[in-house]
């Protein structure tokens, strides 16, 4: 039978949130509930399957890996793209790189919980509750608050549009953003540098790519509020990591709401983890039902056509994101 392995699923859920049986008749599925940073290891493991299913941004395909999989000929991945996936390399050596479709704002959403709960020290109130405790400390309300989006595109305007509801003043900045773009999401474009000045509340929203890594670094975080909030749900390598770990180490701001790291999983002992003055959730932005079943159920759309030879949806790197449709609405835990 035709072998395929689904990788990253930390969950244990791929074959749950679609209907596989479809493919189940022609293949053998393997799937790999852990991560592989080791090249050797991971090369090993993956060189026996013609298809593999990967996880967004989970593990790179780039020319080293690609080389030692003599099998592989379909590379489908969740999302319309994915950015540590070489489309051009992967098409010189016969393999097909195929996308999904997503849902419409699921990290818009975990980007305001994690703001409101840093805001109003939720974690911290949680865990004195149920050590017996009662009130802690008193929180701060949004609605007085100058927010900064750094990025309008698709979740960055719904962030901005929640922070209009609330009452706050909302800024804006990216590269190439203009008046026009700031004003459809109820926000007034600065300048990166009256951004971070002015912002109580500093989230990042953007695309990583080589223009942009690195794009906040010490200089940027050194301009923000000693009682400032930076938050990054996008991706991890967006900003120097060491920068931010030293201002929150030195309190110069007061903490960080984060969902995306240079490298995932963090390590166990890595000072993100431990740092008193962060929020941290595990990459979990885009970790919904609604999301999960448009991924793997455009995956299977994706494979069972290959294997049927028919066309199927080739990633395109530069391509906006798409959104689709969840299948089964009616099915408990998608409503």
């Amino acid at each position: 039978m035709r072998k395929i392995a689904i990788i990253d699923d930390y969950l244990d859920n791929a074959l749950t949130m679609a209907d596989w049986r479809p493919v189940m008749k022609d293949c053998a599925i393997t799937v790999f509930n852990d991560h592989l940073h080791d090249l050797d290891a991971l090369a090993s493991r993956l060189a026996p399957f013609e298809i593999i299913c990967a996880m967004r941004e989970r593990t790179p395909f780039q020319k080293e890996l690609l080389d030692r999989l003599p099998n592989l000929k379909l590379l489908c991945s969740t999302a319309p793209r994915n950015a540590v996936i070489d489309v051009g390399y992967a098409a010189s050596r016969g393999v097909t790189v195929c996308g999904t479709g997503s849902s419409n704002g699921a990290t818009a959403e975990l980007t305001w919980a994690l703001i409101l709960a840093f805001m109003r020290n939720i974690p911290g109130e949680y865990q004195n509750v149920r050590q017996g405790g009662w009130q802690q400390k008193i929180g701060r309300d949004v609605s007085y608050l100058t927010l900064g989006v750094i990025g309008l595109g698709r979740l960055g305007a719904k962030v901005a549009k929640v922070g209009k509801a609330f009452g706050m003043q909302v800024i804006a900045w990216s590269p190439n953003m203009t008046k026009e773009t700031a004003e459809a999401a109820g926000a007034t474009l600065v300048t990166k540098e009256e951004l971070f000045s002015r912002a109580d509340i500093v989230t990042v929203h953007m695309v990583l790519s080589d223009r942009t890594r690195g794009m906040i670094g010490a200089a940027e975080l050194a301009r923000m509020k000693p009682d400032a909030l930076f938050v990054n749900t996008s991706r991890g390598p967006l900003v120097d990591e060491a920068a931010l770990i030293h201002v929150l180490r030195e309190e110069r701001i007061a903490g960080a709401a984060l969902d995306a790291f240079d490298v995932e999983p963090l390590s166990e002992h890595h000072p993100l983890r431990r740092l008193p003055n962060v929020l941290i959730t595990p990459h979990i932005g885009y970790v919904t039902a609604v999301t999960y079943d448009v991924f793997f159920g455009d995956t299977v759309e994706n494979v069972v056509a290959y294997l049927a030879g028919k066309p199927i949806r080739v990633m395109n790197p530069l391509a906006e994101t798409s959104r689709a449709e969840p299948r089964f609405l009616d099915r408990p835990g998608l409503r």
